[in-house]
């Protein structure tokens, strides 16, 4: 009997030859993410951490600080990192979120096991790898590499049919949101197969396992190829060693997913799972006072070229605050030298520093009472990113992006298709 992506993974990391999903393993993880000191390494006299090339601080949210409350939690993690002599440290505004800066600088290579306190941590199986948060067990990883897991069992979606041109990684997975729920793989490994996965570029795959929390996923992972070493090559730390499933392996349920006549989708308030296409949110004449195209799940270089695409020559609405915030400094100065930021600067739109921005609501961005945004962001939660009176809706960056043109949730295929 074979085994899942995870279960390869899992087997690799405890020293087995076979997993099987229930059973307890002992894993050694590749690397883990730190937003701020460890006390408890203090408290039980440990001075040193497993590696000190393995473990990535970084200050992403709320950066820069906007209370002094998060400066001194901000000074605390460089403290923390100079103590322990870390030299993985990202200071915010130098390099921006995690989920992209850890790939940027090689910390990621495909076989991994990844863990890291962010609940986004499932990004980094768009480069097959096994991404996954925590909580409590940080300490314990940062002291012994290790980590005590169950073997997930494992769901398949096989993407079938043929991605419209203008439908990305964003709408397939709004779709699954809205047609299995935001409950449909709790601690459940997600494996995303199928030929429709070689028309998505990386980033709409990085969106794919980014959300996969979303529907409670422990992980979700992509299987390596052409496209993942594009991006990797050269820039890996550690060799990869990819994993495929086998053809015997056993999953707990398989969804078929046609995307063939699927349309941009937008999930409404207050629930990732509360999912419409765009043609019937349009016909509802939702108007919008923010329109924010950013956080770890799209403000790659690809989605603000479909902004800067599609906001050439005109401007934002006079109603609509847009705000843009890229993934990263490398993203930064690629859309910078591409042209981007003047284009978006002159249609109208705030081009803000790396980091997570508006998506968390801890200080950029805020929404007042009864006002509707628009974003490209992950979870659209009551209070999520600002007054528990406003509306979060999700959506694509060419959806965020036509509906700050017309100060009302649009259909962005009249501006993609001329």
């Amino acid at each position: 009997m074979g085994m899942t992506m995870a279960e390869k993974i899992l087997a690799s990391r405890s020293g087995k030859s076979l997993v099987r999903p229930g059973e307890y393993v002992w894993a050694n993880v590749d690397g883990t993410g730190v937003f701020s000191p460890v006390p408890l390494m203090d408290k039980l006299g440990i001075t040193e951490v497993f590696d000190r090339n393995r473990i990535y601080a970084v200050n992403d949210h709320f950066a820069p600080s906007p209370t002094v409350a998060q400066a001194n939690a901000h000074k605390a993690l460089k403290d923390f990192a100079t103590k322990h002599r870390l030299p993985n440290y990202f200071e915010h505004g130098r390099h921006g979120i995690l989920h992209q800066v850890f790939p940027e600088n090689g910390y990621v290579s495909p076989g991994d096991l990844i863990v890291s306190l962010d609940s986004h941590s499932t990004s980094y199986g768009c480069f097959n790898a096994l991404g996954t948060p925590i909580n409590e067990e940080l300490a314990f990883v940062v002291i012994t590499g290790m980590l005590w897991l169950r073997v997930p069992e494992t769901i398949r979606f096989m993407l079938t049919g043929h991605l419209p041109s203008w439908c990305v990684g964003k709408d397939v997975m709004l779709k699954i949101c809205g047609d299995y729920g935001t409950d449909c793989a709790v601690y459940k490994s997600v494996e995303f197969l199928g030929p429709v996965v070689k028309q998505l570029s990386l980033g709409s795959r990085f969106t794919m396992a980014n959300m996969g929390v979303e529907i409670g996923a422990k992980c979700a992972i992509f299987e390596a190829d052409d496209v993942t070493y594009e991006f990797l090559d050269g820039r890996m730390k550690r060799p990869p060693a990819p994993v495929s499933p086998d053809l015997d392996a056993v999953y707990e349920a398989t969804h078929v997913v046609d995307v063939t006549d699927l349309e941009p989708m937008v999930a409404l308030p207050h629930d990732p799972s509360n999912v419409k296409g765009v043609s019937e949110v349009a016909a509802m004449d939702l108007a919008v006072d923010q329109a924010f195209l950013g956080s770890c799940t799209n403000a790659r270089v690809e989605d603000i070229a479909v902004a800067a695409q599609m906001l050439r020559g005109r401007k934002v609405h006079k109603n609509v605050r847009m705000i843009v915030t890229p993934a990263s400094s490398e993203v930064w100065r690629d859309c910078a030298r591409l042209g981007y930021w003047e284009i978006l600067a002159d249609a109208g739109a705030m081009i803000t520093n790396a980091g997570c921005g508006a998506c968390p609501g801890g200080h950029l961005g805020l929404l007042a009472d009864n006002e509707r945004c628009i974003s490209s962001s992950n979870r659209n939660f009551q209070g999520r990113m600002g007054s528990a009176k406003a509306e979060v809706c999700l959506a694509s960056p060419a959806t965020v992006t036509a509906s700050a043109i017309e100060g009302k949730i649009a259909d962005p295929r009249k501006y993609l298709e001329v």
